[in-house]
């Protein structure tokens, strides 16, 4: 089918599934055109979101919405699920040929479910397995009251070690406000104070003295690349387990971007990742392991998990063949080459970056060089039409509410068609908003976080700039819902 065949058949399902909403609830039919608009017209720089295509898109709404499918494939506690099976399986089996896995869970609603699913797992296999055998208990079942007691407190005192939040870990590695930190006795490590860079000796000390049973790699707003191999060394040694959240950067691995001791897969012993992001998959999670960990991993549903929804494991099993064609590694290689061209736009105009710049698909700015805290700036920015986040730094001085960076990435806009050129004009743009950007200040009149004031005109200018540079690369582009 030719391209503008498909762009017209896109057009007209979006045109009458709009009206088949309206004719219940005409607001959420209009909340979804605007979106797309909103989207349209905005430079979308938060590095954790993307789009995705119409095909990923149009199969989660479908009637495998309706299903229960507790259980496995072939193994269901509800009857009627054989097309729920051939789904599962499929995304699975394109998993694996994608990421060269030993294994593939597809259930995960969410990394965040995903991450909760490899904690439970490596408990399982871990400490469940060999308390049960030592209590000469052949499952859970054989427990008395005691036995339960007794491997509780087994479960609730094993320890984890992850990245800390301000050097670029995710909330799910080990902070206390999250379950991650309430499961596990955990430490954290940092990185370098004078390069922001990853110390893997410091990183190996403090495992040496901790001991952990879980060491968790991967961030969310590390803007360097992740020496796996020299983590598994790391791991090996004190005996723990190498868990790897590649959420942000799993397109990097399946574009092979990343390979070698850059990809995670052949040296953690579980990886745990989103399905959209650099992915460019619908909303989601997935949990890789080797096969010694499967097993655990395979009950996930119950363990942690409800239901699977079966129409966006249809959505990523589509998602997963899309980026196993050879023009995702043309758009991964872009995403990269896209970062370092936003970076440098960025250091050539004065900004401060955390670590200097980047080799993977964010950035992070450290905006107090402007006199501002992150969430100044990402309201600022905002208000000119530039949808970016605000971001802990290492050693943040504001906390992790209103910080005192930006994170930004290129997965989305690579997506629509930016290069270069776009991305070094991007830069300029960001620039002049966070220079032409005051602090405010309280009703008692002393210095506030929150409050900003943007210099007149300068919002317009930017989004008429950004408009020049969208509308050369639309989203959707043949879809039409007027």
């Amino acid at each position: 089918m030719t391209a503008p065949d498909l762009a017209s058949l896109t057009s007209s399902a979006y045109q009458q599934a709009l009206e088949v909403i309206a004719s219940v609830e005409p607001r959420i039919a209009e909340a979804t055109r605007q979106e797309l608009a909103d989207q349209r017209g905005s430079l979308k720089l938060i590095a954790s979101e993307n789009y995705a295509s119409p095909a990923v898109l149009l199969t989660m709404g479908t009637w495998f919405s309706d299903k229960y499918a507790e259980g496995t494939v072939g193994h269901r506690f509800y009857a009627g699920c054989q097309n729920v099976d051939t789904v599962e399986a499929l995304a699975a089996e394109h998993a694996r040929e994608l990421f060269g896995a030993e294994y593939a869970y597809a259930q995960p609603h969410s990394g965040i479910d995903a991450n909760l699913v490899a904690f439970w797992s490596i408990l399982a296999h871990r400490v469940e397995g060999p308390w049960l055998a030592n209590a000469e208990k052949k499952n859970v079942n054989d427990l008395t009251e005691a036995d339960w007691e007794s491997l509780r407190r087994e479960l609730g005192n094993q320890r984890l070690l992850g990245m800390s939040l301000d050097a670029g870990g995710h909330l799910t590695h080990g902070f206390r406000p999250n379950i991650s930190g309430k499961m596990f006795h955990q430490q954290q490590y940092g990185t370098d104070p004078e390069t922001g860079l990853l110390d893997y000796d410091a990183v190996a000390a403090k495992a040496r003295e901790f001991k952990p049973l879980v060491l968790v790699a991967g961030y969310s707003a590390y803007p360097r690349r992740v020496n796996f191999a020299k983590m598994r060394e790391i791991a090996d040694e004190v005996g723990a387990t190498l868990m790897v959240d590649m959420a942000h950067f799993a397109g990097l691995v399946a574009g092979k971007v990343f390979t070698g001791d850059e990809d995670p897969v052949p040296h953690a012993h579980i990886v745990t990742t989103t399905t959209h992001k650099s992915l460019r998959g619908p909303r989601g999670g997935m949990v890789l392991a080797t096969e010694e960990y499967a097993p655990s991993v395979d009950r996930g549903c119950p363990m942690v998990l409800g239901g699977p929804l079966s129409h966006v494991m249809a959505a990523k099993a589509v998602a997963f063949a899309e980026a196993r064609r050879p023009e995702f590694g043309t758009y991964a290689q872009a995403v990269a080459d896209n970062a370092q061209s936003l970076a440098g736009g960025l250091l050539s105009r004065g900004a401060k970056l955390v670590t200097g710049g980047t080799d993977n698909h964010l950035v992070l700015i450290d905006v107090s060089s402007f006199g501002l805290t992150g969430r100044q700036a990402e309201s600022a920015l905002l208000d000119a039409g530039i949808v970016t986040n605000r971001n802990s730094v290492p050693a943040d001085p504001n906390g992790a509410w209103y910080t005192s960076g930006i994170r930004i990435g290129t997965p989305a806009l690579t997506t629509r068609g930016f290069g270069h050129d776009e991305f070094d004009r991007t830069a300029d743009l960001i620039v002049e908003v966070l220079r032409n950007t005051e602090p405010g200040t309280t009703k008692a009149g002393t210095p506030s976080q929150a409050s900003y004031r943007l210099a007149d005109g300068v919002a317009d200018k930017v989004k008429d700039a950004s408009a020049e540079m969208l509308d050369k690369h639309p989203l959707y582009p043949g879809l039409d819902l007027a």
